[in-house]
């Protein structure tokens, strides 16, 4: 089997057990879960809509809902950049 003919059908490709796995139910929920795990992990959004094929507007459109958790991070860099720009 050529390369090419391999990559078009990887399900054929698979044992039984991924196959019938949840996870390969819609294959396109891991790319989602990647790249919600990689804006959640502070990658920058420039970052992620490179290695996701996406612009920087379409990925925040898309997964801007799912960025979580970054509240206390963020003021407290901000709350950081206020009090540098204080004191200089």
């Amino acid at each position: 089997m050529r390369p090419a003919d391999w990559a078009a059908r990887p399900r054929e490709r698979a044992i039984k057990a991924e196959v019938t796995s949840p996870l390969a139910a819609r294959p396109y929920d891991l790319r989602h879960s990647g790249i919600t795990l990689s804006l959640n992990a502070g990658v920058p959004a420039p970052e992620v809509a490179r290695r996701a094929g996406h612009g920087v507007a379409v990925l925040l459109r898309v997964y801007a809902g799912c960025i979580d958790g970054h509240e206390q991070l963020w003021n407290h860099r901000m709350d950081e950049a206020l009090a540098a720009g204080a004191e200089s």
